[in-house]
């Protein structure tokens, strides 16, 4: 099968600057008349003018009595004036019609005995004094809202009490999704984990849920397999019951993506390839006048896409004007390289370290969702360059609350999952609290401290020359930094190997066997010295460990490796074999420290982390990972 290679790539500004120029929206959908109780969020096509005047007759304004003016004046104390209820006062509550030939109200708590009959007035009143004029509010014929505006409450409020029963509105656009794939099933038909070659079709409800931020009304249709006549007419069905059409996968340029052949038969592709990273495979066109996205695959591309294109052109067919998301200066935590000629979003977490912000990059492939779930704040790496500096300020779009972010403890350094159940467990017990851990490795997490990038940092440095853990390391980084070290767990290190163990790895020497592969971990990380130490005391070197130069910068990420068949073996911890079901061969105990400067140790955040640390609910959670020893959880070992 023919690939269709993408047309010239426009940058993200360009090709939707092409595809919106394309459409009226103001006037491509005809409005509608809906109303006014149901229409609160909705935005007006044309202005609401008074059926009626708001008050429509004079109204007291206060409880009391209603009076001719002239008939208090000159009235004092020493000579009060006496009026006859119900012939020249006469009773009633706020709001309440004035009788005729009365232009004022008497308090009742002005009047020494509201009872009697007459009621004695000790002091004047004026005109019009405690009373809600006709029209004072609205004059009938006036504009109670202009056209544009986006109804509130009280916006329904103003136009029902000027008699606007009914009005017409910007109609919401309706939105076709299409997914397309052979290899997808609807997640509601998976009573279990998809077989092989099979997988859970979701992007369709997060798409059809920003579709419904963004103002428009979703209808995910049938998952449409890999056929270009199929697809041809379910987009041509699509375009001929909706508004515009997001076809989702099937827009790069493989020899099974057929949106471009669908859109070129039936109409035309505007653009192919948007200059942005994730989502390049982005396909921009237009069928029988509507607009038609053909939405990349991946998730997270998916929903950058959206962003760029989808959620101006919906909210512009409804009428609304999204607020812009608020930016901030924030340092990122680490360099960032990217590649040139793309421009790159990066989701990061956010946590204020003195007066800095730190973003903690998130994994940045473009089908990792989580990293959207997680993600605090988006950076824009431009096309021309080449990445972001570590430390070296930079705007990000947030995506999170300022507060969030105030309320974040950074802690950066080797990976462990109880950082995960800490972040948890902070959470329930203050939920002003988080906690953003970034996987730098343990070396990475001490050079974070020294350049206060962090509050901080997780540390399993094995000295084989004092036999101990962490504290060598700490004099020779960070000298003369006050800080402590408190344990969060022993924790048991060994290698992760298929279920059964096929190649029969006992040990490490086994890991220089022909046909054996290793997956390692990053340069700094605690798990990478320990390796390099035993295979030293094995008296065996590096290059004789096919893989050792292939990284990842998680135990899990390790695991998923071996769980895969991209390796045969993986240097890790028993919880994260346990987690993915793999086999277990144990080397030997490690320390895994928290180092703590004194300034954070202070920090409330912290002292709630710590109490936590030490919470029965953390160990019981930690021991039922697997391979924790809590013996030392939540004590200080040394401190400087």
């Amino acid at each position: 099968m023919k690939r269709h290679i993408y047309l010239r790539m426009e940058s993200p500004e360009k090709a939707r600057e092409l595809f919106l120029s394309r459409f009226d929206l103001q006037t491509m959908l005809p409005p509608e008349e809906i109303p006014t109780a149901a229409a609160l969020g909705r935005v007006t096509a044309a202005p609401a003018m008074a059926r009626w005047s708001s008050p429509a007759v004079h109204q007291a304004a206060m409880d009391g009595f209603a009076v001719t003016a002239a008939a208090t004046f000159g009235a004092t104390p020493e000579s009060p004036r006496l009026l006859a209820v119900g012939r020249e006062a006469f009773p009633l509550n706020t709001g309440h019609p004035l009788p005729p030939n009365t232009d004022a109200v008497i308090m009742v708590e002005q009047i020494p005995d509201p009872m009697a009959d007459p009621i004695t007035v000790e002091h004047p009143t004026f005109p019009w004094q405690h009373v809600r004029r006709v029209g004072e509010d609205l004059v009938a014929g006036e504009m109670v809202l202009p056209e544009g505006s986006r109804i509130t409450p009280w916006d329904q409020g103003a136009l029902l009490a000027a008699g606007v029963t009914r009005l017409m509105v910007r109609r919401l656009p309706k939105v076709a999704i299409i997914p397309t794939g052979s290899e997808l099933t609807p997640v509601a038909e998976l009573a279990a984990e998809p077989p092989p070659g099979r997988l859970p079709e979701f992007n369709s409800v997060i798409l059809a849920g920003m579709v419904a931020e963004a103002g428009g009304i979703p209808e995910v249709r049938p998952i449409v397999p890999d056929d270009p006549g199929a697809l041809t007419r379910a987009l041509k069905e699509a375009v001929a019951a909706a508004d515009l059409v997001l076809i989702n996968a099937g827009s790069s340029a493989g020899t099974e993506d057929y949106t471009y052949q669908a859109v070129a038969s039936l109409g035309e592709v505007l653009v192919h390839g948007v200059s942005m990273m994730p989502g390049k495979p982005t396909l921009l066109g237009v069928v029988n006048g509507k607009p038609v996205i053909g939405n990349p695959g991946y998730p997270v591309s998916a929903v950058l896409s959206f962003e760029e294109f989808a959620a101006p052109l919906i909210s512009g067919l409804a009428g609304l004007r999204p607020a812009p998301r608020p930016t901030l200066m924030v340092h990122p935590a680490q360099n960032l390289p990217s590649k040139p000629g793309l421009t790159e979003y990066i989701r990061v977490t956010l946590g204020r370290v003195g007066d800095k912000v730190i973003a903690t990059p998130l994994p940045r492939g473009a089908g990792v969702i989580t990293s959207l779930v997680r993600a605090d704040g988006i950076l824009k790496v431009p096309a021309l360059n080449e990445g972001l500096e570590e430390d070296r300020a930079v705007a990000a779009e947030l995506l999170a609350p300022v507060e969030d972010i105030e309320g974040t403890l950074v802690v950066l350094g080797s990976h462990d999952n109880t950082l995960d159940l800490l972040g948890t467990l902070l959470r329930r017990r203050d939920p002003r609290l988080r906690l953003s851990s970034g996987h730098v490795g343990s070396l990475g997490g001490l050079m974070a401290l020294r350049q206060g990038r962090s509050h901080l940092g997780g540390s399993h440095l094995f000295d084989e020359e004092t036999d101990t853990y962490n504290v060598p390391y700490i004099q020779r980084y960070l000298p003369g930094l006050p800080l402590k070290l408190i344990n969060l767990a022993w924790r048991q290190q060994g290698l992760m190997v298929l279920p059964g163990n096929p190649k029969n790895i006992r040990s490490i020497p086994d890991l220089t066997r022909e046909g054996v592969s290793f997956i390692n971990r990053q340069r700094g990380a605690g798990t990478r010295v320990l390796l390099d130490y035993l295979l030293k005391q094995e008296g065996l070197t590096a290059d004789a460990v096919q893989g050792y130069e292939r990284e990842e910068y998680t135990h899990m990420a390790v695991a998923v490796n071996v769980l895969s068949g991209t390796a045969d073996a993986g240097l890790g911890i028993l919880a994260a074999a346990r987690a993915l079901g793999l086999d277990f061969i144990p080397l030997l105990p490690e320390r895994y420290d928290l180092v703590v400067p004194e300034t954070t140790f202070q920090d409330h955040r912290f002292q709630t982390l710590l109490a936590v640390i030490r919470s029965q609910d953390f160990m019981d959670a930690a021991r039922a990972l697997g391979g924790y020893d809590l013996q030392d959880c939540g004590k200080i070992l040394w401190e400087q």
